[in-house]
């Protein structure tokens, strides 16, 4: 008897290292900044598909480290076509390779919904929204960087993380803007001698999920297309900053990027290269991540202010 109960643990052993063997030879090879894809030019094309961009599955809002060694994005699963919680995917380089994307996690189930991740250009952390119906404690959170990993989640401490607040970012001197969900509403706050001012709101037309670029030069964010007013899609929008610190008038990046279908959540890489965004254009209006160089940016901000 023992020794048959020898034999079925070796093949339970067996087909265990198989089954992980398996799974990890399905996933592929990737090496190389931007998870080891080809980058775009100025057509926009689906993000790291069957890998990142799944389909059947929403994704939004990815940030790379500012070293481009870990990249974070958010996705939204359909079961039995009914939408999960938001989680934060989480995918690092080791030994030359990008692991899979799994689940962050990062508040341990504190908080039911983790979304919008990103990774500071100024301090190595990972800011994040984290919500839970009725709960003080949504709003801004954060995990820090750390060389064994990441460490715990905590909340931000700030008399600026109240409310249902959403999307924070920073520009390469420190300065946060987010979304006030509750309030439908963007804010700003400079950030001096290490701590942020007052939060004050962005003097902008309309738009919400904004994203500052890294030199700070422009704003992105997403609002409901302006030309139809049969239209319910969202566009993406860049304000400019102008020689006086304030804010141009709202420009539509064009139907190179705006399609009939609704496109949001505009993030821009750490070198400031690439943009990202999510399309919902998969069938039930489900999203994918999408990317195209900045240069379609460029060129409308010197068609702006030769004009």
């Amino acid at each position: 008897m023992n020794k048959i109960k020898s034999i079925s643990s070796v093949i339970c052993i067996a087909a265990t290292v198989m089954c992980n063997v398996s799974v990890a030879a399905s996933f592929p090879a990737l090496k190389g900044d931007w998870f080891g894809q080809q980058t775009p030019g100025l057509k926009p094309e689906v993000f790291a598909a069957n890998t990142v961009s799944i389909e059947g599955r929403y994704e939004f809002g990815v940030s790379f480290s500012p070293d481009l060694k870990e990249m974070y994005f958010t996705a939204l699963d359909v079961i039995e076509g009914v939408d999960t919680s938001p989680k934060i995917m989480y995918s690092k380089i080791e030994n030359g390779y990008w692991t899979k994307p799994k689940e962050a996690g990062f508040t341990g189930g504190k908080m039911k919904y983790e979304l919008v991740p990103y990774a500071s250009l100024n301090e190595d952390r990972v800011y994040f929204t984290g919500r839970s119906p009725d709960s003080k404690e949504s709003g801004i959170w954060y995990v820090t960087r750390e060389d064994e990993g990441l460490s715990e989640a905590k909340r931000f401490e700030s008399s600026l993380n109240t409310g249902r607040l959403s999307d924070f970012n920073q520009g390469i001197d420190g300065d946060m803007i987010f979304t006030n969900m509750s309030e439908r509403r963007m804010y700003t706050a400079k950030k001096e001698n290490g701590q942020f001012l007052k939060a004050k709101p962005m003097d902008i037309e309309f738009g919400l999920h904004g994203f500052i670029s890294p030199n700070e030069d422009y704003l992105l964010v997403n609002a409901r297309n302006r030309d139809d007013d049969a239209r319910k899609d969202s566009d993406l929008f860049v304000y400019f900053k102008e020689a006086d610190g304030s804010w141009s008038k709202p420009i539509n990046l064009g139907t190179s990027i705006n399609t009939p279908y609704s496109e949001t959540v505009a993030r821009v890489s750490p070198d400031g290269q690439y943009l990202f965004f999510a399309r919902y254009n998969e069938p039930d209006d489900v999203s994918n991540i999408y990317w195209v160089s900045t240069q379609v940016i460029t060129e409308l901000k010197e068609a702006y202010f030769k004009g």
